[in-house]
């Protein structure tokens, strides 16, 4: 099993260094082991490129297997601990920056002081790539517009107000209020979220088509973006709770929403502190802003 494991960080890290580091093994050892399963196998697994070490074709086909076999040995080892009550595990979780930034550091924080040997490993994502780890069990479940994923099972937590953002010098900004055809007029920074823009689908159902002039992946990069007079947006009032950037907030009429909810993988694949983590979440759902 440590050979596999090895492997894994291997392919993950694209280095034999950079594996051994994070393992707290030495070189030498995990190459040894690499040359160990090599042999066993009778199979050339790995090979170096300009871009690092990668899978050899062969290798390819076997990974699958080797990344199921080091789940299921974790779900073994989970479930013992399920007899023992949780005092150990590893949580990933695909998240997006509202909720990495506003929901998770107090959920984190709490639930370490029940569970403090319990870890935790953040990929920050999207609707689209957070559907994809989890299929490749990369992450056992992650926060997600459940009307990005209409035909798979989620769970619904939170509904949340979408807000207009616009310079401070910005004609606009006097305003109590404004409409998605104002916003449709002005040079538009998107929200890059995958496979679901709300913006998008609010001016869609008005048969209004934003002047898109950037589109990025991270929140803040756009509200520095505003800030400086690049454009104007729509960002969910979650990220815009605690932001010092010099821009304008103000409420779209008629009102534009958000679901959040969690997709994770099937209940019987799901490691016991993510299934931990996941109900702890729903006994302080009342506490999430």
């Amino acid at each position: 099993m440590n050979r596999f494991i090895a492997l894994q960080k291997i392919v993950e890290t694209g280095s034999f260094t950079k594996a051994a580091q994070s393992l707290g093994y030495t070189q030498p050892a995990i190459s040894q082991m690499i040359a160990s399963l090599e042999e066993e196998f009778s199979i050339q697994l790995l090979y170096r490129t300009r871009a690092g070490i990668q899978l050899t074709l062969e290798g390819e086909k076997l990974f699958p297997f080797i990344q199921n076999t080091i789940l299921h040995q974790q779900l073994l080892e989970e479930a013992v601990e399920e007899i023992k009550g949780l005092k150990t595990g590893v949580i990933r979780i695909g998240t997006i920056s509202s909720v990495s930034s506003q929901w998770l550091p107090s959920l984190i924080k709490q639930f370490q002081q029940h569970y403090p040997n319990v870890e935790f490993i953040l990929y920050q994502a999207d609707y689209t790539t957070i559907p994809e780890l989890i299929n490749k069990g990369e992450i056992d479940f992650g926060f997600i517009n459940p009307d990005a994923v209409p035909h798979q099972d989620t769970i619904f937590l939170k509904e949340g107000e979408l807000k207009a953002v616009l310079p401070c010098n910005h004609l606009l900004a006097t305003l109590p209020s404004v409409t998605l055809e104002e916003l449709s007029k002005e040079p538009f920074l998107l929200l890059e979220e995958g496979s679901l823009s709300e913006p998008l689908e609010a001016f869609k159902k008005k048969d209004l088509q934003p002047d898109i002039r950037l589109r990025v992946h991270d929140d803040y990069s756009i509200l520095a973006m505003i800030e400086e007079g690049l454009g104007v947006s729509i960002l969910p009032e979650l990220v815009l709770k605690r932001t010092n950037y010099q821009v304008t907030i103000l409420p779209i009429t008629p009102t534009i929403t958000r679901k959040i909810g969690i997709l994770s993988k099937e209940k019987q694949m799901i490691p016991l502190a993510s299934k931990y983590f996941i109900q702890f979440i729903l006994d302080h759902i009342d506490l999430l802003s």
